[in-house]
């Protein structure tokens, strides 16, 4: 049992680093993206080498390292698509009013290279571990595409949340294709055949007949089902599951919107000064009544005019 927690304790942890560390990158300056392309490609390559080394063992450390280096070559395709290296030959919204198959046409043409990527990454995973015991970066690999699949034609259908929050300034056009409804037909089923492979996948890891890597191999994927499941449910809940990441990919809480953003060493601005004296509005002076005789006075109320409590209660 402490080792199945501690494995569904990796991949959780896994899941939100990995994530927070893309979103972090990704809010960096654009200059920036080069570097953090040549960082992604160097990690993929050692994670190759990892997987390679880890299909022909089976041991719930090489289950570690090989779902580790299945999400290695997953981010790539996430931050090669986030960045805006890969995406696809549509750079530009849809005009105002467009539907139908035209509106997915052009959904298509804005993320088909971005879908090529992925499935050249899962070929690149099953080619790297095929004919091995050890299949926990093919399973991996293959939860993370059909359920970010899955993702984008819900959004695409329409549901309340987008989650747009992910989505940096240099891709917003891709909020075009954002359809806001209360719900559409295509998310029960997906999240009920999501909910049944999660049940399946799950059910024999306290088999006592089941193997520690087994267990270990099992409990890593099937915990990484239940948080894009999850992630699922954040699209119809009025949830920012953007929130989750907040320290690490650099978002500013929403009491802190308004402080100051300057860059640190700029120097803060300087107020403009204020006038030395501020000239007094002229006004004409008022008559002296004692010594103006032409001045016209106020009647002196008499004592016997002025109501008294009395007089106001009886009325």
């Amino acid at each position: 049992m402490t080792m199945i927690l501690a494995a569904a304790g990796f991949a959780l942890f896994a899941w939100w680093a990995s994530t927070g560390l893309i979103l972090m990158l990704d809010r960096l300056p654009r200059w920036t993206f080069a570097w953090t392309m040549a960082g992604a490609t160097t990690l993929t390559t050692l994670a190759l080498w990892g997987l390679a080394w880890s299909a022909s063992v089976t041991s719930v450390a090489s289950a570690l390292c090989a779902f580790a280096c299945a999400l290695v070559v997953w981010g790539w395709t996430e931050v090669s698509f986030l960045t805006g290296w890969i995406t696809g030959p549509r750079t530009t919204a849809s005009p105002p009013g467009t539907r139908g198959l035209t509106r997915l046409r052009h959904a298509i043409a804005a993320i088909i290279w971005h879908e090529l990527a992925i499935l050249a990454g899962f070929l690149v995973v099953l080619a790297v571990s095929w004919g091995g015991e050890n299949q926990t970066a093919t399973a991996t690999y293959a939860v993370l595409w059909v359920m970010r699949l899955s993702a984008k034609i819900n959004i695409f259908l329409g549901v309340p949340n987008h989650a747009d929050g992910f989505l940096p300034e240099h891709l917003a056009y891709l909020k075009s294709w954002f359809t806001k409804r209360a719900m559409n037909p295509f998310f029960p089923v997906s999240v009920s055949a999501a909910l049944v492979a999660l049940a399946l996948l799950a059910a024999p890891v306290f088999a006592p007949e089941t193997s520690a890597f087994e267990a270990a191999s099992r409990a890593l994927v099937a915990t990484l089902l239940a948080l894009a499941v999850l992630e699922h449910w954040f699209l119809v809940l009025p949830f920012e599951s953007i929130a989750l990441w907040r320290l690490p990919s650099g978002e500013r809480p929403p009491g802190e919107a308004g402080r100051d953003t300057r860059p640190p060493g700029l120097p803060a601005p300087v107020p403009a000064p204020l006038p030395a004296s501020v000239p007094a509005p002229s006004r004409e002076p008022l008559p002296d009544l004692a010594r103006d005789p032409r001045a016209p006075r106020r009647p002196v109320p008499r004592i016997e005019d002025t109501p008294s409590a009395f007089s106001l209660w009886r009325r």
